[in-house]
């Protein structure tokens, strides 16, 4: 048994977050809805596609059914209001105030159903006098001192090459959804309203920065691949062109890489007993260490360095990824059978559960494909309604979206 199963989900979110989010959910068993305006997410006409197909959506909307609702007329907003009076959880990242606009917002939703867990993403939150902005991961990841930190130390501030600000706010948001259904399931209490921002959860996984300049006036710059907290840690380039990464976060590590790099004499200065301190010296220690590396194939040096007790790993690109054995035995990637594509690769579950295993149940569905089937099973519409909803267009999807 899913760990999630009996639990549904109605999702009316866009992009990368929302979303997410409720693929999450989906994979351990919930019941997700989808729910898309009739030109769909945006996220299906974003980045590469295969006959016509957003691959994208095929990954975002995994374990999920897809309905179409246009939610900007009053017979679809009722519709949500059905689907949300027989469901656990709504996830929306509507601008704050839409949502309410339509009828649709915090207030009524519970009055409606008071076991309800509504999830709000958005840039900003709430409230605030930034809320009413519109707000990307991108801006989170500028804004929360991300960038500022990231890329070489005589470039650029540097933004990550994917939805990061939206990943991480979508994990955060899952932790909070099930805080919530335990306090409502195991302490016999009501739903209640999540309100996540973009730019807080990234904020808080960046460690102490705002305790260290609290006490100390430290801001943290950028430092490339290095760092102020230890030393030697970097990528560097093999002989074939290959580039691994070493770390020596463990000082019994730091000896064992200069014992490996043939440089054992720098063991016994004073400077090399702490992280810290062999941070100051990271041009010194760079240069031992890459040098050796720069001599050597990628396979020799991390079979030299495995030998050695040494903490080492290849930078890979996606297929190095897919081939790599280790991926292979925990099942990293999983082959999901799509009807548009076949056999679709893709990753596997974020993670293991003994007793109570997720699975990954199918691809993104196309637009509207479990409409019918979703307001018939939840809502009891006849065929006839069904029929007239498609025609006054609330249900029907636009032509040309895929």
């Amino acid at each position: 048994m899913r760990p999630l199963e009996g639990i549904r989900v109605i999702e009316c979110g866009t992009i990368v977050a929302a979303p997410y989010l409720a693929l999450i959910l989906g994979d351990y068993g919930a019941d997700v809805i989808k729910v898309e305006h009739p030109r769909g997410d945006n996220m299906r006409g974003n980045g590469p596609r295969k006959n016509g197909l957003g691959l994208n959506s095929k990954f975002y909307g995994r374990s999920k059914r897809d309905v179409v609702l246009d939610l900007s007329k009053p017979e679809g907003q009722e519709l949500l209001r059905g689907l949300a009076a027989k469901s656990d959880v709504l996830i929306e990242n509507f601008r704050p105030g839409v949502m309410e606009r339509w009828g649709l917002g915090w207030d009524a939703m519970h009055a409606l159903n008071p076991r309800l867990v509504m999830v709000r993403i958005t840039g900003f939150g709430q409230f605030g006098p930034y809320a009413s902005r519109a707000g990307f991961g991108t801006l989170a990841e500028a804004m929360s001192g991300f960038a500022h930190i990231n890329g070489d130390p005589n470039g650029p501030p540097t933004l990550p090459a994917f939805g990061m600000a939206d990943s991480i706010a979508a994990l955060s948001a899952a932790y909070a959804v099930m805080l919530a259904l335990y306090h409502r399931d195991v302490r016999n209490a009501g739903g209640q309203m999540i309100d996540i921002s973009l730019i807080e959860p990234i904020y808080h996984i960046l460690g102490a920065q705002t305790t260290i300049y609290d006490q100390t006036g430290e801001i943290q710059m950028r430092t490339g691949n290095r760092t102020k907290n230890n030393a030697p840690r970097n990528i560097y380039r093999a002989r074939d062109g290959r580039w691994v990464a070493i770390s020596t976060s463990a000082d019994a590590i730091a000896r064992r890489v200069m014992e490996l790099v043939g440089h054992p004499e720098v063991i016994n200065e004073l400077w090399f007993s702490s992280g810290r301190t062999r941070a100051e010296h990271t041009e010194e220690l760079d240069a031992m260490v890459g040098g050796w590396i720069a001599q050597r194939d990628a396979d020799h040096v991390i079979a030299a360095f495995e030998r050695a007790g040494a903490a080492i790993g290849a930078v890979y690109n996606i297929a190095e990824l897919i081939a790599d054995p280790q991926y292979q035995a925990l099942d990293s990637v999983v082959t999901v059978d799509d009807e548009d594509l076949g056999p679709l690769k893709m990753q596997n579950l974020l993670f293991r559960m003994s007793e109570t295993p997720g699975e990954v149940r199918r691809a993104g569905r196309r637009i509207g494909q479990d409409t019918d089937e979703v307001l018939r099973e939840v809502l009891g519409l006849s065929d006839e309604r069904l029929r007239e909803l498609r025609q006054a267009g609330i249900t029907t999807p636009a032509k040309d979206v895929a």
